[in-house]
């Protein structure tokens, strides 16, 4: 379509847009009311639920010469998803709000709905959209609040790791952090040259989701999900949990370069886990460190040693404050 004919949200109004999203957007099971009240109505068989919400600004989160309006979509969903998952509970439905300049066309904010829907097929079937908000802003922003099903289990929480407990990860270290680097050393098509797979990692996290209930189920001490890098979330896990976290540098890579990635790129997405010694690691996890007794404050160690360096994403460290 050309540019001329492509309207804008302000040519057709908000009304006429909603109009144009709803049908892409996908059904939740949980929906007892759906999208079109002031509020939608939620079945919660458990008797609780899991609530998480995550905020994407173009500029520190995203920039549009690197992401689609579908990239953007799935990852505002995906990271979502992966946190009701990090809490061993099933997602169930997502809340979406979204504040858009005047001049986007209203096919931009069609394709971040059709993301929306490609991630929940694909990462959380049976979850889906059930409100939301439009509005006005010089600045792209899309939030989104996702819901989770416990199904009769107890939250896993950060603060449940013990001495002893067999560390573990499901899902890919370092890779979105590499895609990230090449998108900014090279742009879009050259990074995707130099390696699709982390490029299509950093702009369409695939976070394991099925695999956080399972890992609940076989009874996970702690769980959180790698948003910010291995590094900088393991810390909090140990500093929530009061002990020493031991990675096994081997366990993260062959070589130290890729050891390294892995504890300080951001954006994985993965699960990390603790497990007591005695259970059996579900399909999917792999044992990368052991959980110590601290040695004073908890620590995050790397083959017994202090690792010292910060790593990983901070928007308000990271953010030179341009917009591309």
């Amino acid at each position: 379509m050309a540019e001329a004919e492509r309207p804008t949200v302000a040519e057709v109004g908000e009304e006429a847009v909603l109009a144009r999203i709803f049908p892409r957007l996908p059904a939740t099971d949980a929906a007892l009311l759906g999208p079109g009240d002031d509020a939608a109505v939620l079945s919660a068989p458990d008797g609780r639920y899991v609530v998480t919400t995550d905020l994407l600004v173009h500029g520190p989160d995203f920039r549009w010469e690197f992401s689609s309006p579908v990239d953007l979509g799935w990852k505002a969903a995906a990271t979502n998803l992966s946190d009701v998952a990090a809490m061993g509970a099933r997602p169930t439905a997502l809340v979406v709000a979204l504040a858009a300049p005047q001049s986007t066309p209203v096919a931009v904010l069609e394709g971040v709905a059709d993301g929306l829907r490609y991630a929940c097929g694909a990462l959380a079937p049976g979850c889906g959209v059930v409100g939301g908000d439009l509005s006005a802003s010089e600045v792209f922003t899309i939030a989104v609040t996702a819901f989770g099903d416990l199904e009769g289990r107890a939250p896993v929480t950060r603060s449940g790791a013990r001495a002893g407990d067999v560390v573990a990860v499901a899902g890919e270290l370092g890779v979105a952090a590499r895609g990230l680097r090449l998108l900014f050393e090279r742009g879009l098509e050259a990074a995707r040259e130099a390696d699709r797979h982390a490029v299509s990692r950093q702009l369409q996290p695939m976070p394991p989701i099925a695999l956080g209930p399972l890992a609940a189920q076989a009874g996970a001490s702690a769980m959180l999900d790698l948003s910010d890098g291995l590094a900088l979330d393991a810390r909090r896990l140990a500093r929530a949990s009061g002990v020493d976290v031991d990675f096994d540098a081997r366990a993260l890579g062959d070589m130290p370069e890729a050891a390294y990635e892995a504890l300080t790129g951001g954006e994985d997405h993965a699960l990390l886990a603790t497990f007591p010694r005695a259970a059996a690691l579900p399909a999917g996890f792999r044992a990368i460190g052991s959980v110590r007794e601290p040695q004073g404050a908890p620590r995050l160690l790397v083959d017994g040693a202090e690792f010292g360096e910060r790593g990983g994403w901070d928007p308000y460290a990271q953010w030179d404050g341009r917009l591309s």
